[in-house]
């Protein structure tokens, strides 16, 4: 008789709730298995258990849900020939497998946790979840709860305050872990290998890719543009100021609009973000100025949307336009400060993201347009109020 096949992550899932552990967390490549094991599991936990469970998947937003998990689920709801609302529907917030009921919750609505209870909880990219978000869903869960990602940066509290815990289980897979990988998705992660010589002919080979998501390696991104700097609970107290500065980078639907305060103290540049999330109209960020009381403040502002921002002007707010110079001369201005970030995990997930374009190994003077948003509102206060002499 043939053995059946089962994922590492799928029989470790098991195991350890048998065992009686409060949490898992699940370390490593891409295409390990992390994922459709976590499905698999909660597909098991309904169908042997009569009881009515309630499951929560958490992502970092709801929005992420239909780019990954609505697919993922869909595949594994049909192929144990199970109700599938994902066929049937574009939005899909909660479902039932028989008679359990699972709820999609984004972690950009921390409000929704504050009455989330449930029996089994899992953080879909872990690391992408804030701690309060964790600490308030972990609280609201009776059973257990898991979380998985793939390692993409050094520093994280879930490496230092979560897996070191004695009631958390921790293992780490590759894609060698997985019996199911197609051979699309084994060549994708192979191409990464930058010891492989056709690799760096065609161009594919990446060391940080390779070390992430073929080796699960905790690793930082190479050609980060803000590497050195440091992280603080709160400003100093303001008798130290120097000046004191805000500017924003205008974001709509997909893309947060971002409000950054900063502090000058001798030779180094505090900074806090205080809005990072979309705007769509200029009603929506003028009442979240004035909830700041920032009002009547004086804040520069990106030049791209003019109209945006003379309607924020005839709303009683100091926005102004800056006029915008190389980012690669606004990028040299802030790195000559010592750079003092307030925590914030939308800021530390840029910080750990923004970096060089790089070909074939090789770095460019060319930051990729990619977590930003904190960065070009830091950029255009650095322009405006911060110009060191």
């Amino acid at each position: 008789m043939k053995k059946r096949k089962i994922n590492k992550n799928l029989l470790f899932l098991i195991n350890s709730f048998n065992d009686g552990n409060r949490g898992v967390v699940l370390e490593g490549s891409s295409r390990s298995g992390k994922t459709f094991s976590s499905i698999d599991f909660i597909i098991r936990q309904c169908s042997i258990t009569s009881e009515p469970l309630v499951f929560n998947i958490v992502k970092e937003t709801y929005n992420s849900f239909k780019t990954t998990l609505y697919d993922d689920f869909s595949k594994r709801l049909n192929k144990f020939g199970l109700d599938n609302p994902f066929e049937r529907s574009q939005e899909v917030a909660s479902f039932k497998i028989f008679n359990h009921k699972v709820n999609l919750l984004g972690a950009d609505k921390p409000s929704k946790f504050h009455g989330a209870s449930c029996d089994y909880l899992w953080f879909n990219e872990g690391l992408d979840i804030q701690r309060s978000i964790f600490d308030q869903a972990e609280q609201r869960c009776r059973l257990f709860w898991w979380s998985d990602y793939n390692p993409y940066v050094s520093l994280h509290y879930v490496y230092d305050n979560i897996i070191p815990r004695d009631d958390v289980a921790f293992l780490k897979t590759t894609y060698k872990d997985n019996p199911f990988i197609s051979d699309g998705e084994l060549n994708k992660i192979l191409s990464y290998d930058p010891n492989n010589q056709e690799n760096i002919r065609q161009g594919t080979a990446d060391d940080y890719m390779h070390a992430v998501y073929a080796l699960g390696e905790r690793m930082s991104r190479q050609g980060l543009i803000y590497r050195d700097v440091t992280w603080v609970d709160e400003f100093p107290s303001q008798d130290l100021y120097d000046r004191v500065g805000y500017a924003m980078d205008l974001g709509f639907t997909n893309s947060p609009t971002t409000l950054c305060k900063s502090v000058a103290i001798g030779g180094n540049l505090f900074s806090e973000c205080l809005i990072y999330e979309p705007t769509e109209t200029p009603e929506d960020l003028a009442a979240m100025l004035k909830m700041l009381g920032l009002s009547d403040t004086f804040i520069w502002c990106d030049s791209a949307h003019p109209l945006f921002i003379g309607k924020l002007n005839e709303l009683g707010c100091k926005v102004y336009a800056i006029k915008k110079t190389p980012i690669m001369d606004g990028i040299g201005l802030v790195k000559s400060w010592n750079l003092h970030f307030v925590k914030n995990r939308n800021v530390q997930k840029e910080q750990e993201n923004y970096s060089m374009r790089e070909i074939n190994g090789i770095v460019l003077d060319e930051p990729v347009k990619k977590h930003d948003h904190f960065f070009d509102a830091l950029r255009y206060n650095v322009l405006a109020n911060f110009r060191r002499v």
